[in-house]
């Protein structure tokens, strides 16, 4: 294995340790379908509640996440407008509950909390299997939230298998609705030359020295290869040859997958399409690592874009995989 950012061959610890992707939870799938376990489940004094309200967590007065077990989780659960269950921890339940019926005072004092928060701003400052534990809630309670008609007949839906399910109420309808993804792909663009450089580009209205990787989302019927290749013509101008998965990361902000992919350009030529990108432009290694120590950074630390760039420029692990490898 080379140094960090060269070429070499990635292991089964592809950016381990991103934001948001180390539940410690079984999620616990069969138990969902049984409304009688997850009722005791919900009744057991050991079982947690993580409540949120409008997709922000609730924290304690010293900063912590709130997670209410026994009779207030129980006096919580009952004014929730929504309940889910995220999975078993050994043998604890936790459940996320949703406030966002109430104000934001009435919420606070349901869960005897001090304020709520931005999850992505608190995301470095908890332990990772927390942030993700909250991230799964914010994405469930936020789909519940907003799956509440059904597209197809226009009547309401009720909650079914423990918040991971709904079902049209309409008498001639009955349609299943279970929670949506919406995949994006997030690329690093190499350049054809024999010290590659990489492509970044800045969005109108970004910061002058806003510059990020492109990313964009996946259309129906399209690879994620296929939209690399498509997101990268469209705004850039640049055609791409190889291309190749890095990982993956979920982002329910409010519902995506993030798709990590390295290509290798086939020219240089840089054309912006002027609607999205205000300017894209090839960095150097040494420019990125500059950026990253004395400058705007490699991009949001929570996010694989960033992981991305920093492991390109050899200031994480792992390497990135390249098609020859």
């Amino acid at each position: 294995m080379g140094p960090p950012g060269a070429s070499g061959t990635i292991n089964d610890m592809v950016f381990h340790g991103l934001a948001y992707t180390a539940t410690p939870h079984d999620r616990a799938g069969s138990l969902r379908v049984d409304p009688a376990r997850v009722a005791d489940l919900l009744d057991r004094d050991d079982s947690q509640v993580l409540p949120m309200w409008r997709d922000r967590p609730l924290l304690t007065a010293d900063g912590r996440p709130v997670r209410l077990t026994g009779a207030p989780a129980r006096t919580l659960v009952a004014a929730a407008g929504q309940t889910a269950l995220l999975g078993l921890d050994g043998t604890t339940a936790s459940f996320a509950a949703d406030l966002s019926d109430v104000e934001e005072t009435e919420a606070l004092r349901l869960a005897t909390a001090h304020r709520s928060a931005d999850l992505r701003g608190l995301a470095t400052t908890l332990p990772g299997p927390l942030a993700a534990t909250l991230a799964y809630a914010r994405g469930l309670l936020y789909w519940n939230r907003h799956a509440g008609y059904c597209g197809t007949c226009g009547a309401t839906t009720a909650s079914a298998e423990a918040g991971h399910l709904r079902i049209c109420r309409g008498p001639d309808c009955g349609r299943q609705l279970f929670p949506r993804i919406e995949p994006a792909v997030i690329v690093l663009v190499e350049s054809p030359d024999p010290q590659p450089r990489c492509l970044l580009a800045r969005h109108h209205g970004a910061d002058p020295n806003g510059f990020s990787l492109l990313a964009g989302f996946v259309e129906i019927g399209e690879s994620l290869e296929g939209a690399v290749r498509r997101e990268v013509g469209e705004e850039a101008g640049v055609t791409v040859g190889a291309v190749t998965y890095q990982g993956s990361q979920g982002w329910p902000f409010p519902a995506g997958l993030m798709v990590g992919f390295v290509a290798r350009a086939v020219e240089e030529t840089i054309a912006v399409d002027g609607r999205e990108l205000s300017e894209a432009r090839w960095f150097t290694r040494a420019e990125i690592v500059e950026r990253v120590r004395n400058g705007p950074g490699s991009g949001p630390v929570d996010s694989i874009g960033g992981r991305l760039l920093r492991s390109w420029a050899g200031l994480d692990r792992p390497p990135l995989r390249h098609a020859e490898d």
